[in-house]
């Protein structure tokens, strides 16, 4: 940062705050009681609670919205040609109308994400004022480091399921923390919450490079991979930059189930569940179900006792043995920890029931990497093999519907995702939800990765959009199906009516 972001009482101004990033920050900042303002294209659930603690949220993203703390200076008024016409007519009028009246006091702390363009009309309009500007990384950092205790999850996959049980955990225990997370945890009631203690409890986001502002006491690690092409090279990038995470961190917590966090990170407490490791904390007598995991939990060589997991599959026990992990190293019992996480729900958009009608059972979940979709898939297979289930329904088919997101990823992970649909019975591949990028070209869409997926598995088709795969879901699934809904996008849209369709014709 060039500039140090202030708590003092200065306003913010958040563009796209209902992003799930964003609004976390945003809601931090209000509850701090300090001024703040934001826009986004939408009104939202997210949106409505922001301005529920007090945030003033414009609806549209323009210059305008910029003047909203000026105490005595007008905004100017842009005609809506204006709004959609050039940076340069939009910023030159700010300029020349308003700039000299300016109370510099009251010009807010521009925040803004990666999504967000030089083109874009705030933002550019931000430039002009001279608001100081800062991506949505450099206010967490700053929290960060108001924090003495502060602890930021990492890793490819995991964080936001790690981040919200170690803060489930602490509330739960009385540690009372901060907490910043990049997904909606029902438990807590959403993605933030502001405690009156030293603890802080963050998922730290590699995808942009952003990782190595952070300088928490406690970071952990869950796993790295190559999840951003479009960002890193290659793995050996990656791991440069959690090398530069790990650097910053005062003390390192590690999965050496993961052989690039065991072979390339300094880990100073490590976990794994296979208990022949030599991990700090392990476990054994692991009995995974469809209604949860169980597993005995070793703490250097000590019993401490068995821990019971609500969430699904080996990934989420060993999510929860890094909130063991973290939470001994803050102080709390092994009894008030274990407590804690068999009651966790989970995040939302993580193996997430949204309904069953007429026995046809629908669950999302936010995979959209290979390793992700394999746990996930894994996890769905307990739901038919154990006879034991969360679900109302007891299913007999997993028929997996997948939107592929970003073409970076489709193209450079094409024969990796080819590989992991093997505990789906039947496979939906959608077209690729582009996330703003440009389509190569026939590359990696959405029927090329349902061929490569074929040569692996026997039951593949390509949907195409979204409302074509509605129709199609319409006409195959039957009672006892589990509709597995996977992606990062938008592929959830379809749902709801889904429920409905099925609901009229049970």
């Amino acid at each position: 940062m060039t500039q140090a972001v202030d708590f003092s009482g200065k306003p913010f101004h958040f563009i796209g705050i209902g992003g799930i990033g964003m609004s976390a920050l945003a809601q931090i900042v209000a509850e701090k009681k300090l001024p703040i303002s934001g826009s986004d294209v939408r009104q939202s659930p997210i949106t409505k609670r922001l301005e529920s603690l007090g945030a003033h949220v414009f609806l549209g993203q323009r210059a305008e919205n910029l003047y909203y703390f000026q105490p005595s200076v007008k905004a100017p008024k842009y005609e809506q040609e204006e709004i959609q016409g050039s940076t340069a007519t939009l910023t030159q009028t700010a300029v020349e109308l308003k700039l000299q009246e300016l109370d510099q006091d009251y010009l807010p702390q521009v925040v803004c994400s990666t999504a967000i363009h030089a083109d874009n009309a705030e933002y550019s309009a931000a430039k002009a004022m001279g608001c100081p500007i800062f991506h949505r990384s450099d206010i967490l950092a700053a929290l960060i480091e108001t924090c003495a205790k502060s602890i930021a999850v990492a890793g490819t996959h995991g964080k936001t399921t790690t981040s919200g049980m170690i803060s489930y955990v602490m509330t739960e225990a009385g540690a009372d923390p901060t907490v910043v997370i990049g997904g909606e945890v029902k438990a807590l009631g959403g993605n933030a919450r502001l405690g009156k203690s030293d603890f802080l409890v963050a998922e730290a986001d590699e995808s942009d490079g952003s990782l190595v502002k952070f300088s928490p006491h406690v970071g952990v690690i869950t796993n790295m991979e190559l999840d951003h092409p479009d960002h890193y090279a290659d793995l050996e990038a990656v791991v440069a930059t959690f090398r530069q995470f790990a650097g910053r961190c005062d003390l390192l917590v590690g999965c050496i189930d993961c052989e690039n966090v065991r072979d390339r990170m300094n880990s100073n407490i490590t976990y794994s569940l296979d208990r022949s490791s030599g991990a700090d904390y392990a476990v054994d007598e692991i009995n995974y179900a469809g209604s949860g995991t169980t597993a005995r939990v070793w703490e250097k060589g000590e019993l401490l006792g068995e821990i019971s997991v609500a969430l699904l599959g080996a990934h989420n026990l060993s999510n929860a043995l890094a909130a063991v992990a973290v939470g001994r190293y803050a102080g709390l019992s092994f009894e008030a920890i274990s407590k804690a996480i068999s009651t966790y729900e989970g995040a939302c958009r993580r193996f997430e029931y949204h309904g069953h009608a007429n026995d046809v059972v629908f669950v999302e979940d936010y995979a959209h990497h290979p390793s992700e979709l394999l746990a996930t898939l894994g996890a769905a297979r307990l739901q038919i093999e154990t006879e034991s289930t969360r679900l109302p329904v007891l299913p007999k088919r997993i028929v997996a519907v997948f939107q592929p997101h970003r073409y970076s990823r489709t193209q450079a992970l094409m024969e990796d995702f080819a590989e992991c649909f093997k505990d789906a019975d039947e496979v939906i591949i959608c077209d690729v939800y582009s996330a703003g990028e440009k389509d190569p070209g026939g590359l990696a869409g959405g029927q090329q990765l349902a061929d490569a997926i074929s040569r692996q598995h026997k039951n593949v088709s390509y949907g195409g959009s979204l409302e074509a795969v509605g129709d199609r879901l319409r006409k195959i699934l039957r009672p006892h199906d589990l509709a597995l809904f996977l992606g990062a996008g938008n592929l959830n849209q379809v749902i709801p009516d889904l429920v409905a369709y099925f609901d009229t014709a049970s």
